[in-house]
């Protein structure tokens, strides 16, 4: 996350926003919003299970942890990517989303 906040002036260029949601509860995310000094919107309290039902999220029962899941949305809210990770690596970042938006707008011309 605190990579998608350093890039949110470019991003911002190509009309991208960021948001984030997390299982934390409301003072476990406010630590983590100002421990990285986010000014993206940030949800909390999702239930766990649930959301990885819902999302296909990897839930890693053992730890009790949904691990990382990032989505890149058109602008009517179609899913165009969905990355799931089981672990860390592999995970949704800031210069694919911006890569792939530049190349979705030029193939639009």
């Amino acid at each position: 996350m605190a990579a998608f906040e350093k890039a949110q002036p470019r991003l911002g260029e190509e009309g991208i926003r960021v948001v984030a949601a997390s299982t934390d509860p409301l003072d476990k995310a406010t630590e983590t919003v100002k421990e990285h000094g986010l000014t993206f919107p940030v949800g909390y309290g999702l239930p766990m299970t649930e959301t990885a039902a819902t999302l296909g999220c990897f839930y890693e029962e053992r730890r009790g942890i949904l691990q990382s899941t990032g989505y890149l949305l058109k602008p009517d809210q179609t899913i165009v990517v969905g990355q799931y990770s089981s672990g860390p690596i592999g995970r949704l970042v800031w210069q694919d989303v911006l890569g792939l938006v530049q190349f979705y707008k030029k193939q639009a011309k």
